[in-house]
């Protein structure tokens, strides 16, 4: 496969920095760029690929060739490190995109696709495979390191009786 920039790399200007151009967030700098990489991936592809030809089994792909650039050491079970959250030696394990980093990519990639004309039913970064494939990387991951990760739980809204306040449409009116 052709090599192409990392993904977070400075090699991407957005557009000229006029006083006209509305300066992008972080954010959309960072989708835009994340855009440009994918589709270039596209091109290169062999044989390339239409945007409309892309499916999740693509988007998993591109996923696999991301990891090699990838930061994060993940413990391979064999590993006597395996399961420890902060291992005291070095090991020979692959260093590997981590889960949050790519979660954070398909969430800006799905968002671009859409705003580049792509259709939401169609819309491979939010297909079933997708979702199915990060949910094992944060698991893998979590399982490689020692530590859990837990969906944070929404808390309930607190009523006034609860925070030991009456109501205040429990004042009674009249004799």
């Amino acid at each position: 496969m052709v090599s192409l920039p990392l993904l977070g790399s400075s090699s991407f200007t957005s557009g000229s920095s006029s006083s006209s151009t509305p300066t992008l967030s972080r954010y959309e700098t960072q989708k835009r760029r994340d855009w440009v990489s994918f589709v270039e991936y596209l091109r290169t592809h062999r044989p390339p690929l239409s945007l409309a030809h892309c499916s999740g089994a693509h988007v998993l792909e591109f996923l696999r060739y991301l990891d090699q650039f990838g930061k994060t050491k993940v413990h391979n079970e064999g590993c006597p490190f395996f399961g420890q959250p902060n291992p005291p030696a070095p090991c020979p394990c692959p260093l590997r995109q981590a889960w949050g980093s790519l979660d954070a990519l398909i969430g800006r990639l799905r968002a671009a696709y859409e705003e580049n004309g792509g259709n939401p039913e169609t819309n491979p970064f939010g297909a079933r495979a997708v979702r199915i494939f990060l949910r094992e990387v944060r698991d893998s991951q979590a399982k490689a390191r020692g530590i859990s990760y837990e969906k944070r739980k929404r808390k309930k809204p607190t009523t006034t009786m609860e925070q030991g306040h009456p109501k205040p449409h429990s004042v009674k009116q009249g004799p």
